[in-house]
């Protein structure tokens, strides 16, 4: 995928990513909780372009001491191309300035596990029924030195 961008989002993505994101999410956030992220001066959005097209898009959330990734959303089409890596790349370098960086990711996602197990992410502990009060996600994190 050597033609991938990683970008700042901006509002003049929005319009191409809301189709992504109510097609191919998992419908735990609307897209309007995107939208406000983008003018949260506590957020980092980031978009992934191929041949000027977005093809997936992540969020970040910072805290005092630490970031928080909120979302890693890559178009069906797309998937299993390195674009997530691309996009948990940027977003282990935006955390760096913190002590560390989690997640929640769903005990069904595999994938995502795996993608995450392999930047070095540690499974921390289980969130009982964290997506729609029904599915237990994991919490990982990544401890920066």
């Amino acid at each position: 995928m050597c033609n991938v961008q990683i970008l700042d989002m901006t509002l003049n993505d929005f319009d191409e990513i809301e189709p992504i994101y109510n097609s191919d999410f998992d419908d735990f956030w609307k897209a309007s909780n995107l939208k406000s992220e983008l003018e949260n001066k506590n957020s980092k959005c980031i978009v992934a372009k191929l041949d000027n097209k977005i093809v997936g898009f992540a969020t970040l959330w910072f805290s005092v001491d630490d970031a928080h990734i909120t979302n890693i959303v890559v178009h069906k089409n797309y998937r299993h191309c390195g674009i997530g890596s691309l996009l948990l790349e940027r977003l282990i370098e935006l955390a760096k300035v913190k002590a560390s960086i989690t997640l929640e990711v769903s005990i069904k996602n595999v994938y995502a596990q795996k993608l995450y197990f392999k930047y070095g992410f540690k499974n921390l502990g289980i969130r009982k029924k964290y997506y729609h009060g029904a599915d237990d996600a994991f919490i990982m994190t990544l401890f920066f030195e």
